[in-house]
């Protein structure tokens, strides 16, 4: 499945797994986050070898209109202000999807999945 956009130059279509990958990068790249897990344990034998392990806790879904709805399913690091992480995360996560597709990111949901010392 892609999300596809129109403009002046043509049609552009994006994978989810390419938006998966920069939202994953990108939560990685955030202050307080250990890591990132699958939704279910079903999905995570299925990935078990996944090459890509910026996609693995990504869950990425649009509607008709082209908006993108973005889940993250993560571990935070023990001492951090959960709220204070997951609200940067949701920020910046927001930012660069919208900055590299050029299309609205409706939400961003971030699930805490556990605390790792």
């Amino acid at each position: 499945m892609s999300v596809s956009t129109k403009n002046y130059y043509g049609t552009i279509d994006i994978s989810n797994n390419a938006i998966a990958a920069v939202a994953g990068f990108t939560t990685l790249e955030c202050y307080g986050v250990v890591d990132l897990v699958q939704k279910n344990i079903k999905r995570s034998i299925c990935n078990l070898f996944n090459k890509q392990p910026y996609t693995k806790g990504i869950v990425v879904n649009y509607n008709s209109e082209n908006r993108i709805f973005i889940d993250i399913y993560c571990i935070l690091k023990y001492g951090v202000s959960l709220g204070a992480v997951a609200e940067s995360l949701k920020k910046t996560v927001k930012y660069t999807v919208e900055d590299f597709t050029g299309m609205i990111v409706d939400t961003v949901n971030v699930h805490v999945v556990g605390v790792r010392v």
